[in-house]
């Protein structure tokens, strides 16, 4: 009778064994699919709750971009050709645009033309949001008015030639082609409405999931889920990082030739923060991911060396 008791409570321990580590498969399996979902949407929201829709932020993001090769150039080209468009010597015609396009390639290194990229930019901010969500058909372009007002002041100033010619209107980049924008406005329109309510409640749900299977299946079942939360948390980072590039890609394959490399930096330079919260993402969740490994390893090493 002894006998058969012990065989029977072993058999119900193995079963209570088995029916905790079946479901402590399954908890890692939920946990790891929905992180990556929730992972680059939560990413994704409170980037453009914390960026995009704050002009400060905006501003600082763009800000390098004053030095910025690539939109250098095009702001030099933009402001040259517009001159160029007012001014008739025939034969000197060539000679005179190399001159001016020298002279605000030059500009365009100073602290003034910075200031003054920062300036359009805050400006520009409220039409961008406001065309991320405009009508159908609408692009997202930067106004280069400011900054071609700041630089024909101060190259008057200096008593530069032909400066004056300079004409200061509504001077357009395109960041984001017509369609491209309205693929994104629906999008956009979410995750604005989401903020940043989604990754505080992927933290607090993690925080939950994981107390509850440590105190219900115990420290294994804890390390477990834990495990689960890494795989799901590199998963969802190289996601978001999939999302960033593809995004970047269609977002710019409508852009003039012109505007193409200055569209792209600052493309670059509004996903930098994105870009940043992928690798913070990956290391966490490479960290969690090993650490829990181990820890069951070493545990069950433990455990075997009492048997």
């Amino acid at each position: 009778m002894r006998t058969s008791a012990a065989a029977t409570s072993k058999a119900s321990a193995v079963s209570k064994a088995s029916a905790v580590s079946t479901a402590s498969v399954a908890l890692s399996a939920v946990l790891i699919v929905l992180l990556t979902a929730l992972v680059p949407f939560s990413a994704l929201s409170a980037w453009v709750d914390l960026e995009i829709d704050d002009t400060d932020r905006y501003v600082a993001a763009v800000s390098p971009l004053s030095s910025d090769p690539a939109v250098q150039s095009t702001v030099t080209e933009l402001i040259t050709d517009k001159a160029m468009e007012q001014i008739d010597l025939g034969p000197l015609q060539e000679t005179v645009r190399d001159f001016l396009h020298e002279t605000v390639r030059s500009f365009t290194s100073t602290e003034a033309f910075a200031n003054a990229w920062d300036t359009a930019n805050r400006t520009a901010h409220e039409a961008v949001t406001a065309a991320l969500d405009g009508d159908s058909g609408e692009a997202v372009t930067i106004d280069l008015g400011p900054v071609i007002q700041q630089v024909k002041q101060d190259l008057v100033s200096r008593g530069v030639p032909f400066a004056d010619q300079i004409p200061v209107q509504r001077t357009e980049i395109t960041v984001i082609g017509p369609d491209r924008a309205d693929t994104l406005r629906d999008s956009f329109h979410w995750l604005r409405y989401c903020s940043i309510w989604p990754a505080i409640a992927t933290l607090v749900l993690l925080v939950l999931v994981v107390g509850i299977a440590t105190v219900r299946g115990g420290l294994r079942t804890g390390l477990t889920a834990t495990a689960a939360v890494g795989a799901g948390f590199v998963l969802g980072a190289i996601a978001l990082r999939i999302l960033v590039a593809v995004g970047r890609s269609r977002a710019l394959d409508e852009v003039p030739d012109g505007d193409r490399d200055a569209a792209a930096a600052v493309v670059d330079a509004l996903t930098a923060s994105l870009r940043t919260t992928v690798w913070v993402v990956l290391v966490v969740g490479a960290v969690l991911l090993v650490g829990a490994v181990l820890a069951r390893v070493l545990l069950g090493r433990r455990r075997a060396g009492r048997g």
